[in-house]
């Protein structure tokens, strides 16, 4: 299991368009992923989920990956956010 920290940097947080687009780019992978931000904890595959979790500017995730792909899974889901400015 390999998991790695972001912080929201979108003024908008993680509103509709990049919270789809992170679901369209965790299904790249063959690892189970998972966004936790405090106590709550969703899986990168439900769009409605992550809305719902109302992910603010300057809030903290983090995204664990478990499977055979973890590592690539982090990586790439890390430059995703860094490279979009979520």
């Amino acid at each position: 299991m390999k998991t790695v920290s972001y912080v929201i940097q979108d003024t908008l947080g993680l509103h509709a368009r990049p919270a789809g687009q992170l679901v369209k780019e965790s299904g790249r992978y063959k690892s189970k992923i998972t966004l936790k931000m405090g106590e709550q904890s969703v899986r990168c595959n439900r769009l409605i989920a992550l809305m719902g979790m109302q992910i603010k500017q300057g809030d903290e995730i983090q995204l664990t990956a478990e499977g055979e792909d973890e590592t690539q899974a982090c990586e790439g889901l890390l430059q995703f956010l860094q490279d979009n400015r979520v």
